[in-house]
């Protein structure tokens, strides 16, 4: 058997090749819309790709199933479990095939057999892989986003992300009962999880790609809570904010994504034309990094330094997926890598682009101040602070009197920030402020700057407070 692991960090999303030597079939688990690398490293290794499987239907990447299937003529195993809420809209095809707890099929000499772990999601399945070459028993399993390592996949996205009210406290039930099933399973047994740490589908992901159940079962909370009603209350409280793309990728990996072939190429566009969209309030994202936006920008622009590993989550959580997007990116070589990672989150109708280093023409420069200038103005009454991180940085520390909105909620919330005040924004690093900045000059707000420094220095120069638990 042969096992490659694949790893996209802006993502913190896993995904899995497996693969049988004698027959040359492969299998590969929880493609990611990218395809190239499952197709380079099946041909350096002499198998071809004959199935293709995903855990659950994702809320935090566009599926890569049906791409790799139709790229590499694969044939498609996916969950039939659960109401039709929950079961995939094109299931119907020849090429696809419904898969239930216990079902079991081989990719040459690999036993795949399937176990219903909801809690997650009501159709998530886990993968228990048996070498049957070398043993009768199995190696391992692939967890998807029920099991991580030092965690457990949260059950509330359905609520908190796609809207469907009264789930997350049932999912919770589901996951505990999950975890029950688990327990009776082999200590020896490898766990290959879908996610790293920096994923938003749980709270405390471990940063290592793997793990055993046996280290699991010793050390994750969610196997060492043996009470229900415990397990519920700690799986359900300090989810991060999950973004709010996740809704919107649940529609469209359970519809089927568009193959990539079929998307429309952008328009390679001057910055004048650019400007002219944006003065008819096109959506406009600038990749460049912090100085050269803060250096000068066309008004109007949203800043989202591509230069930073987590940039799609912002531009998942800020994206109109109802409108054209067009991008502006600092050199030609960076455009196709940007068009990945956006396609990697359905940003599909990307219209446009511009090439600038630097941008000339009718522009607007981005001011930044730091903790210690600030801390000489903080008597002004006409000074207000915006704190854009989630909500538990905020209640762990924060400048006193600070208005919180974390950056994805910004633009839903524009009416609770003054017009009338000065507005200084903050962060834990200052890229979350620097978006924030640029969002708020869009809605036209004038009189704004971003504190340039990271919590580490606004704490130490600036009065702070936390909210006590």
């Amino acid at each position: 058997m042969l096992l490659k692991y694949f790893y996209d960090e802006a993502l913190a999303q896993a995904s899995y090749l497996v693969g049988c030597a004698r027959t040359g079939e492969a299998l590969v688990v929880d493609p990611a819309r990218n395809v190239e690398p499952y197709l380079a490293a099946a041909e350096q290794a002499g198998l071809r790709i004959t199935h293709v499987t995903e855990t659950h239907i994702h809320a935090d990447f566009v599926s890569g199933l049906r791409e790799l299937a139709a790229r590499a003529g694969a044939t498609m195993y996916v969950s039939d479990i659960g109401d039709a809420a929950w079961k995939y809209a094109f299931a119907g095809r020849p090429d696809v095939i419904p898969l239930h707890d216990g079902d079991r099929w081989m990719v040459g000499n690999v036993q795949v057999q399937v176990m219903h772990t909801p809690g997650h999601t009501p159709e998530h399945i886990a993968f228990m892989i048996t070498d049957t070459a070398a043993a009768d028993e199995p190696i391992g399993v692939f967890t998807g986003d029920f099991l991580f390592v030092g965690d457990v996949g949260r059950p509330d996205l359905l609520e908190v992300a796609a809207g469907m009210t009264g789930t997350k406290e049932i999912g919770a039930r589901q996951q505990f009962c999950s975890v029950q099933r688990f327990k009776a399973l082999p200590e020896y047994l490898q766990i290959w999880p879908g996610h790293g740490a920096g994923s938003a589908c749980g709270k405390a992901l471990g940063a290592i790609p793997s793990t055993t159940l046996g280290y699991e079962k010793r050390f994750n909370p969610a196997f060492r809570i043996e009470d229900e009603e415990a397990f519920v209350q700690w799986l359900l409280d300090g989810q991060p904010e999950p973004p709010k793309y996740f809704a919107q990728m649940k529609q469209v990996n359970k519809a089927g994504p568009a193959l990539l072939s079929e998307l429309r190429r952008p328009k390679r566009l001057s910055l004048l034309h650019i400007g002219r969209l944006l003065a008819d309030r096109a959506q406009v994202f600038d990749f460049r990094d912090h100085a050269a936006f803060q250096s000068a920008h066309l008004p109007g622009t949203i800043s989202v330094p591509a230069s930073s590993p987590t940039f799609l989550t912002y531009v998942g959580w800020l994206v109109d997926y109802r409108a054209p997007v067009y991008v502006i990116v600092p050199t030609v070589g960076r455009l196709k890598p940007i068009l990945k990672a956006l396609h990697a989150i359905g940003v599909d109708d990307v219209a446009g682009y511009a090439i600038a280093e630097q941008v000339i023409g009718i522009t607007e420069s981005l001011p930044v101040v730091t903790s210690a200038q600030l801390a000489e103005r903080l008597t002004r009454n006409s000074l207000l602070l915006l704190d854009v991180r989630n909500r538990s940085e905020y209640d762990e520390l924060h400048v006193k009197r600070a208005l919180h909105i974390p950056l994805g909620y910004l633009p839903d919330r524009l009416d609770e920030v003054p017009r009338d005040r000065e507005v200084v924004v903050y962060c834990a690093t200052g890229y979350r402020s620097h978006i924030a900045v640029s969002l708020l000059r869009r809605a036209g707000f004038d009189n704004v700057v971003s504190l340039k420094d990271g919590g580490e220095v606004w704490s130490r120069h600036l009065p702070t407070e936390s909210v006590k638990a």
